[in-house]
């Protein structure tokens, strides 16, 4: 195994809403892209199963691929998980637990679409869909004191599990960032394996906690999208996208360190004195 390509998706739809169309991709481009990958004698497979296959306790086929989905819209029950059937192909579920369509008073954060029901997530996994975590809330992990971190992680593992009746070892950063910090946390929290974007493939020897993906996106031309899954001329297929990964990925380490000074020197509380 040299190069595998695990695929990041978000949204399908046909008629995606403005939040969420930077990284849709309608139903019939996903339908030809999963063609492609049938016609070039790709084999998908869960995260979990990959990266058992990476580490010999499976058996791995010769072009593996995963194909993943960030955050649990609606619509990958309605689009995506009917053409993954036709296909015959496992997928990857990344799901934000805040944002499940019926999660009651464990609600968090802001939900930029419809979400899945717990029922939907429930029948995805029986259709061989593989759940992982994406956190309760969608933070930006590596931005959070370590108590909310935790919090995040764990809240979010523990509700999967109960829902699905299942371990959950893998997981997507929200975003895709992370930091030693977070990736330490991760692994504290129970899970063996986790996603980052950085728009490459996968080599013997990469960090389990921080694997790349390759993003697809309506925008993502069959043509490009032919070359991403054989690896060719990554760095310059994208090249803007890793341009503005590494140029933010700057800004946010200054933001925490900053918040971390800031923090450190902030005035204690006033006493009242006799």
């Amino acid at each position: 195994m040299t190069r595998v390509p695990i695929l990041m998706y978000h949204s399908v739809s046909d008629h995606p809403n403005d939040e969420t169309r930077p990284l849709a991709v309608s139903p019939g481009r996903f339908a030809d892209q999963l063609g492609v990958l049938r016609d070039r004698g790709f084999t998908p497979m869960t995260l979990s199963d990959l990266v058992a296959g990476m580490h010999r306790t499976a058996a791995m086929p010769d072009r593996p691929v995963a194909i993943t989905f960030d955050d649990g819209y609606a619509d990958f029950h309605s689009e995506a998980l009917p053409i993954l059937e036709r296909f015959g192909y496992p997928a990857t579920v990344f799901v934000t637990s805040g944002w499940v369509q019926d999660s009651g008073p464990a609600e968090a954060g802001r939900r930029p679409a419809p979400m899945l029901t717990w029922g939907q997530v429930r029948e995805a996994v029986s259709c061989g869909v593989e759940i992982g975590g994406h956190s309760h809330s969608h933070p930006q992990l590596d931005q959070l004191p370590v108590r909310d971190l935790r919090n995040e992680l764990r809240t979010n593992k523990t509700m999967l599990e109960d829902q699905i009746g299942r371990p959950v070892a893998t997981m997507a950063y929200p975003y895709g960032y992370s930091s030693a910090r977070v990736r330490r946390e991760v692994r504290r929290a129970g899970y063996w394996t986790a996603c980052a974007v950085a728009n490459d493939t996968v080599r013997e020897g990469d960090e389990m906690l921080a694997l790349p993906r390759l993003t697809v996106t309506e925008q993502t031309s069959m043509v490009k999208f032919g070359k991403a899954i054989t690896g060719q001329a990554l760095p310059v297929l994208y090249m803007r996208e890793r341009t503005l990964t590494k140029g933010y990925a700057l800004v946010r380490r200054t933001r925490y360190g900053l918040r971390q000074i800031s923090s450190k020197y902030a005035p204690g509380p006033v006493s009242d004195g006799d």
